[in-house]
């Protein structure tokens, strides 16, 4: 049986944490336009005590940009 070399788990880690702090960021940055997440569309319910929200229309609209994104950088 073969070892796992460390550098390599170290590698991975850095990756994942990369990830991590880029969709952070990607996150921070989407909070910030005014009309994301208020679609129409999208629904929201809310009641005595409770509140529901559904962005329906925005996560359409977000897969659509990220298909497009990841296709123009995948492209073989």
């Amino acid at each position: 049986m073969e070892q796992f070399p460390i550098h390599t788990l170290a590698r991975i880690l850095i990756l994942i944490g990369g990830v991590i702090v880029l969709a952070g960021l990607i996150l921070l940055l989407l909070g910030k336009i005014p009309f994301l997440g208020k679609l129409p569309g999208d629904i929201s319910i809310r009641g005595k005590g409770f509140s529901v929200y559904f962005p329906v229309v925005t996560s359409i609209i977000l897969s659509i940009l990220l298909t497009l994104i990841v296709n123009l950088f995948f492209r073989k």
